[in-house]
């Protein structure tokens, strides 16, 4: 499993597992962990920045519409993972 560095706003760096990934509605999203295995938090993370940018900007799904629709699509592409 992939695990990446995120640049927080502050410039600190936060690690996270990459679960998985999937495009919603042309928006890319990622499921993010801190943990490889077991049960942990987790975080969907949504795609802001253009093909062309340099680097991805994500930031998490904080609206609950969104978040649950998302987070419907993880479950199904991942038979273990429940996220509520």
């Amino acid at each position: 499993m992939e695990k990446i560095a995120f640049t927080l706003e502050g410039g600190e760096s936060a690690w996270f597992y990459v679960l998985e990934q999937t495009k919603l509605g042309g928006v890319r999203y990622i499921l993010v962990t801190e943990e490889e295995e077991g049960d942990c938090d987790a975080l969907i993370l949504k795609e802001l920045s253009d093909a062309k940018d340099a680097e991805s900007v994500f930031e998490i799904v904080e609206d609950d519409t969104e978040l649950s629709a998302v987070a419907a699509v993880f479950e199904n592409l991942l038979d273990d993972v429940q996220l509520t």
